[in-house]
């Protein structure tokens, strides 16, 4: 995770620049200005729009990870649990499949775990225990969509801003000094610029990731479906794969269930 966040936060910083220079060309300022100028020229919205750009540079490189076939379905794990359901060690099997820490691994225990009350439990399992890791991967990759929508308003809001300030100049200098007008339309530009250049690329790594997503998916339900095909479930019934404690124990007025 940590790593994630460093490759994000070098991104990023190279990623503002872009931003910066795109902005400074629509503004034609004539004079040459630093990166920090530039962003001092953007006004107060370059801040939460320069958090905005490292949350997206993070969750891309997050999503990309976690969304890989070969972390959603790790071959490795696919072979261990191929091998234990060839030699009928089912219960090892599960204990296998609770050690490790894959989208995979989750959803093969929880179908071992209900694996002893039938085929229809067992899919059951399957469905749900890939919803459940296709909404937690779902709700990272719309965070994408979030800040697109989000940084263009801040972009805007800094255009508000600047625009406010241009006008307040103009009311108490006329035209007859154009410097402080030339900054805050200058601002305008850099924030309206800022925002968009950065809600591009959320949108577009939002609609590339969340195809990703659905790819990875459909593939790691089929490995699971396919490991479960041929499963002997009538000798498999009511037994207790998981061996995990249970809370439902008989009515406590019934003193012989014998």
């Amino acid at each position: 995770m940590k790593k994630t966040i460093h490759k994000a936060v070098y991104a990023a910083l190279l990623f503002l620049p872009m931003t910066a220079f795109a902005a400074e060309g629509a503004a034609k300022a004539e004079v040459k200005k630093t990166f920090i100028d530039v962003l001092k020229d953007g006004g107060w919205c370059m801040y939460p729009i320069g958090l905005f750009s490292i949350a997206t540079v993070w969750l891309i490189i997050d999503i990309w990870m976690r969304t890989n076939p070969k972390k959603m379905t790790p071959p490795e794990d696919v072979t261990v649990a191929q091998q234990a359901f060839l030699a009928g060690d089912y219960i090892g099997a599960y204990q296998t499949m609770k050690a490790l820490n894959s989208p995979f691994s989750q959803v093969v225990r929880s179908a071992l775990g209900s694996i002893g009350y039938g085929k229809a439990a067992t899919e059951e399992a399957i469905m749900s225990e890939v919803d459940k890791v296709n909404s937690t991967l779902q709700t990272r990759v719309n965070y994408l969509s979030v800040i697109g929508v989000c940084t263009p308003m801040v972009g805007l809001l800094g255009t508000v801003s600047g625009m406010r300030g241009a006008f307040a100049s103009l009311g108490s200098a006329g035209i007859g000094d154009p410097t402080a007008l030339a900054g805050h339309i200058g601002e305008v530009l850099i924030a309206t610029a800022s925002g968009l250049f950065i809600a591009i690329p959320a949108f577009m790594g939002f609609y590339f990731l969340r195809n990703k997503l659905q790819s990875g998916v459909h593939h790691l339900e089929e490995e699971a479906e396919h490991l479960f095909r041929n499963a002997p479930y009538d000798y498999l019934k009511d037994a207790d794969v998981g061996q995990e404690e249970t809370y439902a124990a008989l009515p406590n007025w019934i003193e012989n269930p014998g």
